[in-house]
Parts: C-alpha cells; sequence; structure tokens
C-alpha cells in the first residue's frame, strides 16, 4: 500500500529534502508540499492524505493550529510534527489534540521514514523526553487544579485563569457577563487567599505551579 503524504514547512530547503527523501521509497508518495500552514490545512481538505508530515513552527498558522482545525472538521489524515525543537507545553497541546507522531529535525531521516510510516499504519511515534516533561507538567497541573479547588471558588478560578491569560478586567467581564467591578472583587480574593500582591505574581505563580 503507497502512503500519501503532504508535506509542510517554511523552509524550501526542508521541503526539498522532505521531497527527495521521500521519493526514494516506493510506498510513499508525496501529493502537495506546502510552504505555510495554511497550504497545508487547503491540501488536507482537498487531497485528504494518510499523513500530514507538518513543521510545528510556521509564521501565518501553526502546526498546533492546523490540527486544531484538522480536528474540527474530524478530517482523518494522521499527523506527523516536524520540529526542531519541542518545549513542555507544546507537547502537552500535542498530547490534547492526539497528535500521534512527533519527530525531532535533528534525527536522523530513517527515523523520519519509520514514523511515518508506523503512524500510517495507525500506531503512534512521539519524542520521548518531550513527552516525559509533558506528563510532568500535567500532572503537576492537576495538583495545581486541586489544590485551587479546596483555596478559590469556581469563578475566582475563572477570572484567575482569564487574567493570566492576558485578558484586561474589562476584557474578563465582558467574556462572564459581570461587570468590571465584580472581577476586580474576585481578583482581590484571589490575592488575598493566594497572598500575591499582583498581577505579575498571579502569573509567576501560575507559570510555578503548571496551571498555563
Amino acid at each position: 500500500m503507497t502512503v500519501g503524504l503532504v508535506v509542510a514547512d517554511d523552509h524550501p530547503l526542508i521541503l526539498d529534502a522532505l521531497e527527495y527523501l521521500c521519493s526514494q521509497e516506493d510506498d510513499l508518495e508525496v501529493l502537495a508540499r506546502c510552504g505555510n500552514g495554511r497550504e497545508a490545512l487547503a491540501a488536507a481538505r482537498s487531497l485528504r492524505p494518510d499523513v500530514l508530515l507538518l513543521d510545528l513552527h510556521m509564521p501565518d498558522l501553526d502546526g498546533i493550529e492546523v490540527i486544531r482545525r484538522l480536528r474540527e472538521e474530524e478530517l482523518d489524515t494522521r499527523v506527523v510534527i516536524l520540529t526542531s525543537a519541542l518545549d513542555e507545553r507544546e507537547a502537552l497541546e500535542c498530547i490534547r489534540l492526539r497528535v500521534p507522531g512527533i519527530v525531532l529535525k535533528e534525527m536522523d531521516s530513517q527515523l523520519v521514514l519509520q514514523c511515518v510510516r508506523k503512524v500510517a499504519a495507525g500506531d503512534i511515534w512521539v519524542e520521548k523526553d518531550s513527552f516525559s516533561r509533558a506528563l510532568e507538567l500535567l500532572l503537576r497541573r492537576e495538583e495545581g487544579m486541586q489544590s485551587l479547588a479546596v483555596r478559590l471558588s469556581d469563578r475566582e478560578t475563572q477570572v484567575m485563569t482569564l487574567c493570566v491569560e492576558g485578558l484586561s478586567n474589562s476584557d474578563i467581564a465582558e467574556r462572564l457577563f459581570v461587570s468590571e467591578g465584580t472581577v476586580k472583587t474576585h481578583l482581590h480574593n484571589v490575592y488575598k487567599k493566594l497572598e500575591l500582591g499582583s498581577r505579575a505574581e498571579l502569573v509567576h505563580f501560575a507559570h510555578q505551579n503548571g496551571l498555563v
């Protein structure tokens, strides 16, 4: 069986290398090459490849957002993320989106081919170090949320989360359909209960406890 591929990377040299690598294999066929995330998404929609070999970091639409949209549209193309670096939060997002394949660009080219074949066959191939760190972060976040559930009300937790995401008080008020004064009251309670003195300290607390 021939595996149909779409390859996407914003570096032409990488695209050339991937296309050449796959062209040497009898069971792999490159259906399209894409220079950005929007092209990759369009190709996945129109060509329905078995595997989308996707760069994680692209300027217009990053790999995570491409995968998120594929999931929303329930396309059955399986994704292999190809990246030069993967931090624990990106790895965590890949876990949430059930990405079956992740390889680093520094790996041997034969490992890339093995990964593509494994993923096309329905298996999982991931970069272990990043996923180990992501699982640690996931556990830390779970512990942090359990601790917050004891100390904060559900609404205070909502306000804290939106605050840490960078929303202003007025934006939070609009999102939660409450007054700006109510948001300020909730934030005051959060600061008091967590023994924090400012928004900056709250952001630091959230990162330290794996909450974002």
